[in-house]
């Protein structure tokens, strides 16, 4: 099925006010998180809009229903890049952050782990994992991840921490489930969330069997605690503000405490050989998604961007067009480097099919080296107008507004109604509690560049390169690139054999 938002709105507010905001214990409904809670509207609305059908839909390889495509597992290359397509075009309509994206790579990830466990171990998680998915996508949840530990001491593994809370891990194990304590932070969108899906975060050791651990629960569940900080730009009663204005993220700390996990609902518990196999392959998909969010997020700031220069008057100007070509770059770039992990991607046992992940790491990393030295440009084209512009209410002072009304033109072309609206724009973006939740996020989102750059010293073939170099310079007499020139792009295949077809 294909929930509304208005059934997921009715589904969140009965759930148990399990969150803290402030020091005080709210329900879903605190307006405070409503900013979020419209980022999630907007993919419901798109999920029943039928021109957005077979986009924003997909069916489910598991019930063969229609269901949103958060939701779905990629069977092919083109499922991957619908997803690549959807986070783009979905996160330009709400100025930034999708949200949705976490969710669908914690399915993926736990769809594809829980098959390689049972087959080395025998056990049966992927069958109770599918069970749970049935249900998943039945009622058409929201689900997020929560990977981020807090982690402790950073020089000792989970076993040696002084505080085991610093991961979470499991407490007791029963017939009927298991007992978890434990903190995970920094977790999106968890407070408007359906459920929590809860995997590993880093390599574990034999020492560290109790922090393999993977589960789903629902967001309000006995026990959990979500201590949430929201994020949004301006009181969201303001009838004036703008479309971005309405939208903003919450993150939390989530606290478990001696929670109990049915048995039904545990994907892993205490495999740790497979606790850094889950934790890339989420993160690996979500590196990925990043190839449709941060180019979203590049289009945003050069769309910002050249409304600023033409506010400045200053739009035919060379180096403006010059800087503005770095935004045409960055976005094209991170989106071909998705195409490319898709393309080049692999069918798993599981029949999940997953992002190559050379290319998903690849463009992952150049977004987050780059996301800094695009909000640099805005401020150098934009001016220090965005962090000093008057307020809102002295444009309607009587004493002030026939002033302000001339001071805010820099282009004759544009009226100081079009002008004002642009700079308040420009102050949103570059200059706001939300500004630096998107510059952070777009370093740490997914994992900062030096988990990149350390996923690409492990799975990238420099053997073979140095070979090449050795065959160049001489010293060896041949180069076998056989390898690359078997290399065949999955999406191409399935082209070739539906013509053959």
């Amino acid at each position: 099925m294909l929930r509304t938002k208005e059934q997921y709105h009715e589904d969140l507010f009965r759930m148990r006010p399990n969150i803290c905001i402030g020091g005080k214990m709210v329900g879903r409904e605190d307006p405070r998180l409503m900013p979020g809670i419209r980022v999630l509207d907007l993919t419901f609305d798109l999920a029943n809009d039928p021109e957005w059908k077979g986009l924003a839909t997909a069916i489910s390889p598991i019930t063969g229903e229609e269901i949103n495509r958060w939701a779905h597992l990629p069977q092919n290359p083109f499922d991957l890049m619908q997803k690549q397509k959807l986070i783009r075009l979905a996160a330009r309509r709400v100025g930034g952050c999708i949200q949705r994206c976490m969710g669908h790579d914690a399915i993926n990830a736990l769809a594809i782990c829980t098959k390689e466990i049972d087959e080395a171990k025998g056990t049966q998680y992927h069958t109770r994992f599918l069970d749970y998915l049935r249900q998943y996508h039945h009622k058409d949840l929201d689900g997020c991840c929560a990977q981020t530990d807090s982690k402790g001491d950073r020089l000792k593994r989970p076993s040696q921490q002084f505080d085991p809370d610093a991961y979470v891990h499991i407490v007791e194990e029963r017939k009927d489930g298991i007992v978890v304590s434990g903190f995970k932070m920094s977790i999106t969108q968890a407070a408007y969330a359906d459920e929590i899906l809860t995997i590993p975060t880093r390599a574990l050791m034999d020492e560290d069997r109790d922090y393999a651990v993977a589960f789903a629960l629902p967001a309000d569940w006995e026990g959990m605690t979500l201590i949430t900080r929201p994020v949004w730009l301006r009181e969201k009663d303001d009838s004036d503000a703008p479309p971005f204005c309405k939208y903003g993220v919450s993150d939390s700390v989530i606290v478990f405490d001696n929670v109990f996990v049915p048995k039904e609902r545990v994907f892993m518990c205490g495999e740790w050989e497979f606790g850094r196999r889950l934790a890339m392959l989420f993160a690996d998909s979500h590196r990925h998604s990043y190839s449709g969010c941060k180019p979203a997020a590049s289009d945003i700031l050069c769309g910002v961007t050249a409304l600023a220069a033409e506010a400045n008057n200053i739009q035919k100007v060379s180096h403006v067009r010059e800087k503005l070509s770095e935004f045409a770059g960055a976005a094209e770039l991170a989106f071909a480097a998705g195409v490319a992990a898709a393309v080049f991607g692999e069918k798993t046992s599981s029949g999940v099919f997953f992002p190559n992940t050379i290319y998903a790491n690849v463009g992952r990393r150049m977004t987050g080296e780059m996301i800094y030295h695009e909000y640099n440009i805005l401020t150098e084209i934009a001016g220090g107008i965005g962090a000093t512009l008057p307020f809102k209410e002295d444009f309607k002072c009587e004493q002030c507004k026939a002033h302000l009304d001339r001071f805010i033109v820099r282009n004759p072309d544009l009226s100081s109604d079009e002008s004002l609206k642009i700079w308040n724009l420009v102050e949103n973006v570059g200059a706001s509690p939300m500004t630096a939740w998107y510059e952070i996020a777009g370093v740490h989102g997914g994992g900062s560049p030096i988990m990149e750059t350390i996923a690409l010293g492990l799975e990238y073939d420099y053997e073979t390169r140095k070979k090449l170099a050795r065959f160049l310079a001489g010293i060896d007499e041949s180069f076998d690139d056989t390898k690359d020139r078997n290399s065949t792009p999955s999406f191409g295949m399935s082209l070739i054999e539906d013509k053959k077809k």
